[in-house]
């Protein structure tokens, strides 16, 4: 019988590899940002994408077996994306009074994270769940010292990115602030108040007052 061959190979990597899943969406850095470094022993490679959809996509590898459920160096990378946002942010003001959240960070990401580690230890019913707790730190500090030296070299490209990001932050706490003003809205119908009463609509404590009173006369 006649031997048959299959190859499977990209020249470009998760690099690559990332481009493919982004394909047919609104980039916004259309080079993925990309890095592979080593520490103790530890091989880490990074590729990452920002597009203008509201979901994310994080594929991550240990030793080219697929970790679907995750594990500690998706913690590092996920912390340390987080950390140097916020920090990006603050720098050139970008905040006002915001606090990006790792949920902001993540949404229209497209981001592919591959270790190579000598003795992993595999968690979770499908053995698919990295439990290394040395590789969280080690990922976090690869991804911090790389990434904060690629937005400062590359501004233009930082300030479009977290631009992105600060529109899911902004979502956020203004769907935050509506559910919250239900939640209070369906209190106060339920306590029935008496009509001379009104729920306080001011922030600064200072200047916010409880009256306790019974029946309407008193109100």
């Amino acid at each position: 019988e006649p031997h048959l061959e299959s190859r499977f190979f990209y020249s470009g990597g998760i690099k690559e590899f990332v481009q493919h899943l982004d394909k047919g969406k609104k980039i916004i850095n259309q080079e993925p940002i990309y890095f592979e470094k080593a520490r103790d022993g530890l091989k880490v490679e990074v590729a990452l994408q920002y597009n203008e959809g509201y979901t994310g996509s994080l594929l991550s590898f240990v030793n080219s077996i697929n970790t679907l459920e995750g594990g500690t160096h998706e913690q590092g990378f996920k912390t340390a994306l987080t950390r140097v946002i916020n920090s990006y942010a603050s720098k050139y003001h970008m905040l006002d009074d915001l606090k990006i959240s790792g949920e902001d960070v993540l949404e229209g990401l497209t981001s592919i994270i591959s270790i190579k580690i000598p003795n992993p230890q595999f968690e979770g019913q499908t053995k698919t769940k990295l439990g290394n707790s040395d590789v969280r730190g080690v990922v976090s500090s690869l991804t911090n010292d790389f990434l904060e030296t690629f937005f400062e070299e590359n501004p233009s490209m930082g300030k479009n990115i977290i631009g992105k990001i600060l529109t899911a932050a902004r979502a956020r706490e203004a769907a935050r602030k509506a559910r919250e003003l239900t939640r209070r809205k369906g209190l106060l119908d339920k306590c029935r108040l008496p009509g001379k009463l009104a729920d306080c609509q001011e922030r600064d404590i200072n200047r916010s007052e409880l009256f306790i009173v019974e029946g309407d006369s008193a109100g």
